[in-house]
């Protein structure tokens, strides 16, 4: 808008400037047309310039203004056939109105326009005057253009907008993405860029019918467009996915805002989010949206994941860590509850990073960073490598105990083609045993409905790995799907351990769980055990396994060998040994 009206001022000024130099004629004021005409060309290259940046309401400021300037200077012009000339630019205000107005405030000013130009060619202070009807045809004229304008630019904006929900489309979006990568270049503000794909959206098409599809999209796109600022864009970029242009955003700012949106509404949705570096192209920008989108859905969906242009300090660091092996791996002893319970029939690896740009960044904070940044294969690779390294000295230094060795694995790792194998490999170079290896995998990994992370399941399992299902009830959890997936473990989440206290009930989904467990011929562990009337309470429904604080926080290696030393000097059956840290079984 700010290009072409400027450019209408700037043609309107430099016209009138030349017409009023040469056009013969003593009548009127030849001056004050000049200085109009000057006015509007100055007027027309501040537009150029500084357009972009003013609010939209200044630009109806500009066409109120043209149409006095071009009232003044026909009143005025010197020559009445130069006076009819300039009625022309009645057009160009009808044109500029047409193109970028709503019809309402389009119509007032070609009215305004048409009246101006019916009473001002009659009304010159000239003998003799023009008769009343000198004005018709120019006015007929002005509305005719008008009209047309409009109603073309209206049925071509038709083309930029998807009909089902009134959302810029995919054309749409791409042309307003590249006018704000423009305006980006010019400025140096930060442009961040979301796509947002509806989970499991063709079932709802499938078991309710595409009019139960079309009413799901259409609450979304009206849902998240209450929620947008006026220079934020939202486009359904084609089936169910949704594009979000976020101007002068920084990527975790972005990411904070499609929380915030998929918050509103009630069906689940995977994002990937990005951000614009100066020199890439619209359509780099939205193929790095997508990869993140594509992660997002492989991890297990319903989830936001940043694909980002540059690295963070804290990634680099990471980099840095991984290549050197200086992550730590500690272990958190899972005890029996059966027969006297707190013997130690196995071991949890967890990840224990100090980063030295972001001391307060957590496990669960690391392991985004490494999805996001690309780097958790080789992350996942150096904890099992690690752990499977470690578990071997386990096994030597307690040769009595038939210790299992749990080891968490990310959801985009299960996805990649390959993994099983490179399990297998890790297995073969350490000499760890695969059928005393337990990969625990969220809930939310397990019910990710990639056909590839089923598949390395199985082919997992086949070789004697176990699969564990970690934080169990606090994600996806169906009968069905419990049924069916490749699984031999359940992880009973920490919450609800949690809730277990001398002072109320347990809680009835724990018991209800035991069973299931039971019916499934399913391992059950319970997290998080913190003190012993909560171990007393599990032992007593059912529970067969448990960790927690209550038996040993997490330690390296070195001091679980350690205690084998320690326990040496007692005698194994000495509790003071023993009870304190856990590990060395009890009896």
């Amino acid at each position: 808008m700010a290009r072409t009206t400027g450019a209408f001022y700037v043609i309107g000024g430099v016209l009138g400037l030349l017409i009023t130099a040469i056009a013969p004629g003593a009548e009127g004021n030849r001056l004050l047309v000049g200085g109009v005409a000057a006015m509007v060309l100055v007027l027309g290259l501040t537009l150029l310039v500084w357009g972009p940046r003013l609010p939209h309401s200044i630009h109806h400021l500009y066409l109120v203004t043209a149409t006095v300037l071009v009232t003044i200077a026909v009143y005025a012009f010197p020559d009445t056939v130069g006076a009819v000339g300039f009625v022309a630019f009645y057009v160009f205000i009808a044109c500029d109105a047409a193109l970028f107005l709503v019809w309402p405030q389009a119509a007032a000013q070609i009215g305004a326009a048409v009246l101006l130009c019916l009473s001002v060619l009659p009304a010159r202070p000239v003998t003799p005057g023009l008769p009343w009807w000198s004005g018709l045809i120019p006015a007929g004229v002005i509305v005719c253009v008008g009209v047309v304008i409009g109603i073309l630019t209206r049925m071509a904006a038709k083309a930029d907008v998807d009909v089902l929900t009134g959302l810029l489309n995919r054309r749409g979006f791409d042309r307003v993405l590249d006018t704000a990568i423009k305006r980006a270049t010019k400025t140096g503000q930060g442009l961040a860029l979301v796509l947002v794909d509806l989970d499991r959206f063709q079932k709802i098409n499938d078991h309710l019918g595409h009019r139960a599809g079309d009413a799901v999209l259409q609450r979304v796109a009206d849902t998240w467009s209450k929620l947008l600022a006026a220079e934020q864009d939202l486009a359904r970029y084609g089936g169910d996915t949704f594009a979000l242009l976020l101007p002068d955003t920084t990527e975790q700012a972005a990411i904070l805002f499609t929380e915030q949106l998929r918050a509103a509404v009630t069906t689940g949705c995977s994002a990937g989010v990005t951000s614009w570096q100066q020199g890439e192209s619209g359509s780099l920008l939205v193929s790095r949206a997508d990869v993140g989108l594509y992660r997002a859905k492989q991890a297990g969906r319903n989830r936001t994941v940043l694909e980002s242009s540059r690295q963070l300090p804290l990634a680099v660091e990471l980099r840095e860590a991984i290549d050197r092996g200086a992550l730590d791996v500690h272990y958190q002893p899972i005890v029996s509850l059966t027969a006297g319970g707190g013997e130690a029939v196995g071991v949890e690896a967890l990840l224990r990073w100090s980063s030295s740009t972001q001391p307060d960044v957590t496990t669960e904070g690391l392991i985004r960073v490494a999805e996001e940044y690309d780097l958790i294969a080789d992350l996942d690779e150096l904890v099992l490598r690690r752990a499977c390294t470690d578990a071997v000295q386990l096994q030597e230094t307690f040769a009595r105990l038939d210790l299992t060795l749990n080891v968490n694995v990310s959801g985009l790792e299960l996805a990649e083609v390959g993994y099983a194998d490179r399990v297998a490999g890790i297995l073969v170079d350490t000499g760890w045993p695969a059928d005393q290896l337990v990969l625990e995998v969220t809930e939310s990994e397990l019910a990710a409905e990639s056909q590839t992370a089923i598949t390395n399941l199985r082919t997992l399992r086949a070789r004697g790995v176990r699969i564990a299902i970690d934080d169990f009830g606090t994600g996806y959890s169906s009968l069905s799907r419990l049924a069916t997936l490749p699984s031999d473990i359940i992880k009973v989440d920490h919450s609800f351990v949690a809730a277990i206290r001398s002072d109320s009930p347990a809680p009835p989904l724990l018991g209800v769980i035991a069973a299931l467990s039971s019916a499934l011929d399913l391992q059950v562990i319970a997290e998080g055990v913190e003190t012993e009337y909560q171990a007393a309470v599990l032992t007593e429904l059912g529970f067969a396994l448990a960790q927690g604080y209550h038996y040993s926080d997490s330690r390296p290696v070195s001091e679980l060998l350690g205690d084998q030393d320690r326990a040496a000097d007692k005698k194994l059956g000495d509790e003071d040994s023993v009870a304190a840290n856990g590990w060395v079984p009890l009896t």
